[in-house]
């Protein structure tokens, strides 16, 4: 068992004051949405200087200029789109997991849209704003202008990637081949850079716009080296991190621990995840998200996996001595937006997991921290629990069996009454608090509503649903 309680916490790590980092991720959050507004704005600038307004006044020359400023904003948001999962730490730790991919998906969709938009009204506009001439007219621009035919096929990429992000068609794809058809994504836009760069008006008309346009697109494309590939591998180097022990934790999960080199040096805290790459054999390049479930001390790693398909169902069967790459810390699911001095943590299932590692790592005063688990058949870690409340004074409620009612996220073993009611009695000061959520999207999405109708601040609820 995993003892709790008897590390001390490491300095700047997982205490600050509350608010300290919040504050600061909201500053990052406003200067990034500036720098977005004002790329965006210079783009519409230069179009407009170019004659983009007056060219609308002719139905070919205005298809053609319909077609530039589309192209032009495309090119932004598709810059903005990879900047946002490219695992920039002060973006990444500043939005955290969830608004991330929700930000990732609305522009990506917006950029996409506008990207064929370009497509159609400049090729549309260049034959004259004709529709007969159409098909003769794409075909003159990809075999005759530069880079163009490299952008088709490009587009043909993201045409994949965005048709798999539609919900419908999520569903009926595992996580692990959406994540890799999601890695084509990159091949898509190193594909639809040199039609851009070489012979897009906008792109190379003066000076200044080539110079903005190719320290953009070296920016990012620096920052995913870097970021994406350059420091995990460095991690990896540095670590080298190996499965210790298996544990089965009882319907159909299992705990993986793992150690490694000088893991006192991985700057993860308690409530992070890895997305986690087991070199056991078929499937080890596809990788998935799972948060620690105790707390780091510096000596090894616990993750808790749920079996729900192939790739995690495989972690029972892993050896010790497999080796591990991760990517990683991620997640806003820690100390970082904390606010107030008094902590709930509410988690189903096993999501769970983080929140029993915060448990753990964060600070707090004994009573002033609620442990509110929710499950089906039995509890995660209930020892573990147990343990935190004698050590720590951590208050400990365990609501139990199926869902009392459809539209509540309360067990029926909790008695009965409206899920308002219930939670105020067992946190009377809930809207006082800061509230940490992990579980299933819809279960979550009930909790959120019961907080607000608590009376807990947005700014108090720190949620994190590894939807995609």
């Amino acid at each position: 068992m995993i003892s709790v309680g008897k590390v001390p916490a490491k300095p700047g790590r997982s205490l600050n004051r509350p608010g300290q980092r919040a504050r600061y991720d909201a500053d990052v959050r406003i200067l990034s949405t500036v720098i977005l507004v004002a790329a965006l704005a210079l783009v519409t600038y230069w179009w407009i200087d170019g004659g983009g307004l007056t060219d609308l006044g002719g139905w070919a020359s205005g298809l053609t200029s319909v077609g530039r400023i589309t192209g032009l904003v495309a090119s932004v948001l598709l810059l903005a789109q990879i900047l946002l999962m490219a695992r920039l730490p002060a973006i990444e730790r500043a939005f955290g997991q969830d608004r991330l991919v929700g930000l990732h998906r609305w522009i990506g969709f917006t950029s996409f849209n506008l990207m064929v938009a370009h497509i159609v009204t400049i090729t549309w506009g260049y034959d004259g704003g004709t529709l007969p001439a159409f098909p003769r007219q794409f075909w003159n621009l990809v075999t005759t202008f530069p880079g163009v035919l490299l952008s088709v096929l490009g587009s043909a990429y993201l045409v994949g990637v965005t048709v798999t992000s539609i919900k419908a068609a999520r569903r009926k794809l595992r996580y692990e081949s959406w994540h890799l058809m999601h890695l084509y994504a990159y091949l898509g836009v190193g594909l639809a850079i040199p039609h851009q760069l070489w012979t897009g008006q906008q792109f190379v008309g003066s000076p200044s716009k080539t110079l903005f346009w190719w320290t953009a697109w070296g920016v990012t494309m620096g920052t995913v080296l870097v970021w994406r590939v350059g420091l995990p591998v460095t991690v990896n180097l540095r670590h080298r991190l190996k499965v210790e022990s298996v544990v089965d934790e009882g319907h159909d999960m299992w705990s993986v621990n793992v150690t490694g080199r000088d893991l006192g040096r991985l700057k993860v805290e308690a409530g992070q995840f890895f997305n986690w790459r087991f070199m056991s054999g078929p499937g080890w390049s596809r990788s998935n998200p799972y948060s620690l479930s105790a707390a780091p001390d510096g000596r090894t790693l616990r993750i808790t996996v749920q079996g729900v398909g192939d790739g995690s169902n495989a972690v029972s069967s892993l050896r010790p001595g497999t080796r591990v790459f991760v990517e990683g810390p991620y997640g806003r699911l820690s100390n970082r937006p904390r606010t107030q001095s008094r902590l709930a943590f509410i988690g189903a299932g096993v999501g769970i997991t983080p929140l029993r590692a915060l448990a753990e790592g964060l600070d707090y005063e004994p009573g002033s921290a609620v442990y509110l688990e929710r499950f089906t058949y039995d509890p995660l870690f209930p020892s573990e629990s147990t343990l935190l409340a004698q050590q720590r004074g951590l208050q400990v409620i365990r609501s139990g069996g199926p869902r009392r009612a459809p539209d509540s996220w309360i067990g029926s073993a909790s008695g009965d009454g409206d899920d308002l009611t219930t939670l105020q009695a067992w946190i009377p000061d809930i809207a006082e608090r800061d509230v940490y959520i992990c579980g299933p999207v819809p279960w979550s999405e009930l909790v959120l509503k019961t907080l607000r109708d608590a009376g807990v601040p947005d700014a108090h609820v720190h949620i994190e649903t590894f939807a995609w």
